[in-house]
């Protein structure tokens, strides 16, 4: 997707900025959430190529925490970052190799709180010129794309649930390929394919 059509996707994603919804988490599906605690501000991209596909990430099988789970380029805020923006371009550069002066910043969704206590901002951008991803070795096992139509789509969304901790936990899914989107980065998706279909 080149030229007029990433105009589209463009106005799309800025449509769906301006479209109102709720704060999402991890328990959405719970019916007792912890109460009020300090969550860590956190950054994750969410940006489309020129073929208006979204950029992933496969995290490495030797990672203490979340290996090989899929997930958009981001992480904490660290102390040299302005903002959550600023993580998740830097995250970007350092996980995939996106340079930061590639990337457009259409805006932020609604923080998500996770259960690993963050607040994680989705950034949404579009990704201009050619970019040809390189993992970071040890931290990301691959990098991959997924369709802006598998993204947008409501109905590719759907709920599943495990034992977590001694309780059933639910969340949703997005399954594409060989690639099982879940937890926190299929919900923020979710929220986002929401907002794009009013």
């Amino acid at each position: 997707m080149t030229g007029a059509p990433q105009s589209l996707l463009r106005d799309r994603l800025l449509r769906a900025l301006t479209t109102a919804s709720k704060p999402s988490s991890d328990y959405d599906f719970d019916k007792t959430a912890p109460g009020e605690r300090a969550l860590r501000p956190a950054g994750v991209l969410a940006a489309f190529d020129g073929r208006g596909r979204l950029v992933m990430t496969k995290r490495a099988s030797g990672l203490r925490h979340h290996p090989g789970q899929i997930a958009l380029p981001g992480g904490k805020v660290d102390p040299t970052d302005a903002d959550e923006t600023a993580a998740a371009l830097r995250e970007a550069h350092e996980e995939v190799g996106l340079d930061p002066a590639q990337v457009e910043i259409l805006g932020t969704l609604p923080a998500h709180r996770t259960v690993t206590d963050f607040a994680m901002t989705p950034v949404l951008g579009l990704i201009r010129g050619e970019f040809t991803p390189r993992p970071e070795a040890g931290e990301v096992e691959e990098v991959f794309t997924v369709p802006f139509a598998h993204i947008a789509d409501p109905a590719n969304y759907r709920v599943e649930k495990r034992r977590w901790r001694g309780d059933w936990r639910s969340y949703y899914v997005a399954p594409y390929g060989p690639y099982y989107i879940w937890g926190a980065t299929a919900r923020v998706l979710h929220a986002l394919a929401l907002r794009l279909n009013p």
